[in-house]
């Protein structure tokens, strides 16, 4: 595109689409409305191929997987023209998908939104919320979505994201974990994970959610990669206190650490709606009572020496040693 003039006031539309993992039953209402109201709709080939029967009558632009930029560039283009334009991705358009390249290209050629083309973003369910229904309760606690795909970013910089999130204990899914060229990644990505978890530490691979082809997979950080990977494969890796039972990955939101599950009751020393004794109020008191130096505390709790050597420096607060505000 080398026409870089603010685009013309003609009152086309940008509609961003997710499409969710594909099957029609999760295709929300607003998604099916929107491709229902465009003039023309573009995608990934498979992407159009899982909405086809939506598409009579529509000016359809398929396109290939490296060819993001295009598809951009096209939407751009029609609605410069007075065209509604759905713009599709699978799972949700933000998350790896097309709303990131349409922006960009959209803001390099002047667009604002006063410029006379509306942009909209349809949310979808993105493969780790789909993936994750389909294998039990994976991600109940904190987790992060890494992206194995160096086409465009360094491996570098995944690598480090990948060691960073493994000595966190976050429950991990791994998008484009590996392709037909691609298949060192995955091996790289275990690698880095069992420096910080255990070789047991469950794995549950999802191939093709809610799309006829779909498979599951449940096994172990030491032997994911055995398994059947591929470009349609989000795997997700647990965290210390993930397991699986009946069939069921399911990693705990830590009402175990307050409450006796079976009764409710909460336990010695805590109370139900205020933080955990160990939370931040009682564990800033517990350094300062320790007598210990920054250096042996940071090394106990695996965290910054700066820091904890910031935390010991303040004065503590009233919150801090329990008493009440004046």
């Amino acid at each position: 595109m080398n026409d870089t003039s603010p685009p013309s006031a003609a009152g086309g539309r940008i509609m961003l689409v997710g499409l969710g993992p594909g099957s029609h039953e999760h295709l929300t209402a607003r998604a099916r409305a929107a491709i229902a109201e465009a003039d023309t709709v573009i995608g990934y080939v498979t992407y159009i191929r899982l909405v086809a029967e939506l598409l009579e009558g529509k000016e359809v632009i398929k396109k290939s997987m490296t060819e993001e930029l295009d598809r951009a560039i096209e939407a751009f283009e029609r609605a410069r023209q007075g065209r509604k334009v759905a713009l599709i991705s699978s799972g949700d358009a933000g998350v790896y998908g097309m709303a990131g390249p349409t922006f960009e290209v959209l803001f390099q050629a002047g667009w604002t939104p006063e410029s006379g083309i509306e942009v909209e973003i349809i949310p979808g369910a993105s493969a780790l919320n789909t993936c994750a229904a389909l294998v039990g309760a994976p991600l109940t606690h904190d987790f992060c979505a890494i992206s194995l795909s160096d086409l465009l970013t360094p491996w570098p910089t995944i690598a480090r994201r990948l060691d960073a999130v493994a000595a966190a204990d976050f429950v991990v899914a791994l998008y484009n974990p590996k392709s037909g060229r691609r298949t060192g990644q995955i091996v790289e990505a275990r690698r880095l994970f069992l420096r910080h978890r255990r070789p047991d530490t469950p794995v549950a691979i999802v191939k093709s959610a809610y799309r006829p082809k779909q498979r599951i997979e449940f096994t172990t950080l030491e032997k994911m990669t055995e398994c059947d990977i591929g470009m349609l494969s989000t795997v997700l890796i647990g965290n210390s206190n993930t397991f699986v039972r009946h069939g069921l990955m399911v990693t705990p939101r830590g009402y175990r650490n307050k409450y006796d599950v079976e009764s409710g009751a909460t336990h010695s020393g805590e109370q139900a709606g205020r933080s955990l004794s160990t939370g931040l109020t009682g564990w800033l008191a517990s350094l300062r009572a320790s007598g210990l130096g920054a250096a042996a505390l940071a090394a106990e709790h695996r965290l910054p020496e700066d820091y904890i050597a910031a935390l010991l420096a303040e004065a503590p607060t009233p919150a801090d040693t329990g008493e009440a505000a004046a």
